[in-house]
């Protein structure tokens, strides 16, 4: 047994940051192409909504709960974007460097890391990668504005809706899945990466849950039937 105790040394920790944001636009045929890096990306706001509950009621009293479907909303925020993401926001370029807006908006799936830090490394603790899966941005406004004496960078922003993606017969559809770096092998991580983020080898690809949970799950079980 053992009694509990509070914020202790390296267990006060904290989340920042937004960082090596990667855009995976999809193709007409419905998959994934190249990954391309995304610069000046400032933030990305998850908002997951649904899962209410409806109570319902039989002989007087509360009988029992259904909760509705849950969604996984998003908010992207940057001072600029790659071309690629020009369909993913409903432009289509008719000529080099002209483009025409209000067209069809093409799916996208992307990835970004936020840092892991506590009180004894910092922002060196660890990271969080959050990888996006069928998603699709809603048009949105942007404020033009004369330069002053107080210039400022426009930011963009865009809300973002997905519909969840078949993985598992055992478990929901799911368009986001979180990998923690201070929880997860080091070497199958790394290996993770190595798909999204490409090598000199292979291009940058973003990877379905399926095949992302078989990589981090690969010799678990022998291991745990080992130990027992």
């Amino acid at each position: 047994m053992a009694k509990l105790s509070w914020d202790e040394n390296g267990q006060r920790l904290y989340e920042t940051g937004t960082r090596r944001g990667v855009l995976f636009r999809k193709t007409a045929g419905g998959t994934y192409g190249v990954g391309v890096a995304w610069n000046g990306l400032t933030g990305v706001s998850e908002s997951p909504s649904g899962a209410e509950e409806t109570a319902l009621y039989a002989d007087d009293q509360k009988y029992l709960s259904l909760f509705s479907a849950e969604e996984f909303g998003f908010t992207v925020k940057a001072y600029t974007y790659p071309d690629e993401w020009g369909l993913c926001d409903g432009s289509a370029e008719v000529a080099s460097g002209v483009t025409v807006g209000q067209q069809v908006r093409r799916g996208f799936g992307m990835c970004y890391r936020t840092v892991l830090g506590n009180d004894e490394q910092g922002e060196n603790y660890g990271y969080k990668l959050h990888i996006i899966y069928n998603a699709t941005a809603s048009p949105s406004s942007r404020e033009y504005a004369t330069i002053n004496d107080s210039p400022d960078a426009i930011e963009m922003s865009w809300d973002c809706k997905t519909t969840p993606i078949n993985f598992d017969d055992d478990m929901k559809p799911t368009a986001l899945l979180v990998v923690d770096s201070t929880k997860a092998d080091a070497t199958k991580l790394a290996a993770l990466e190595a798909i999204l983020y490409g090598t000199e080898l292979s291009d940058p690809r973003l990877p379905l849950p399926a095949e992302i949970i078989e990589l981090m799950t690969t010799g678990e079980e022998t291991t745990e039937e080992t130990t027992e």
